[in-house]
């Protein structure tokens, strides 16, 4: 008897997050060894990450392995959050619809904007002086 893996990939800005769930016992463990406490010292971007988990009602019930590379805290709190929904959607199809109504299995397409020539940073421009 095999113990089935749920993997999906998600991304958020320059962070990229592959996530694992496994039947368990709800451990949350990030790139091999830290845990989700140690990872994300934010309380809100904790929620935020589990928020897939507490809509579907399976929080408690599966093992979550992460891998996060690229980006920010912020960006791969993102990613882990769309990760695990995509990955509960391999597990049921029937969560695809409450994680659809949550917004939760929409990619955040907002990216850094590249800056331009002649400015300081993308809009920024340097200060004008008449003389």
């Amino acid at each position: 008897m095999s113990v089935s893996v749920y993997s999906a990939t998600g991304k958020r800005k320059t962070a990229i997050a592959k996530v694992r769930l496994k039947p368990g016992n709800g451990k949350v463990v990030i790139n091999g060894k830290e845990s989700l406490e140690s990872y994300i010292p934010s309380e809100f971007q904790r929620m935020d990450v589990l928020k897939p988990l507490v809509i579907t009602n399976t929080i408690g019930t599966f093992d979550v392995m992460i891998d996060a590379v690229g980006g920010g805290k912020s960006g791969q709190a993102g990613a882990m959050q769309l990760g695990i929904a995509r990955a509960l959607v391999h597990f049921n199809e029937d969560f695809r619809s409450t994680l659809r109504i949550a917004e939760l299995l929409t990619r955040d397409p907002r990216m850094v904007e590249r800056k331009k020539y002649g400015r300081k940073k993308a809009r920024k421009r340097f200060q004008f002086s008449k003389r």
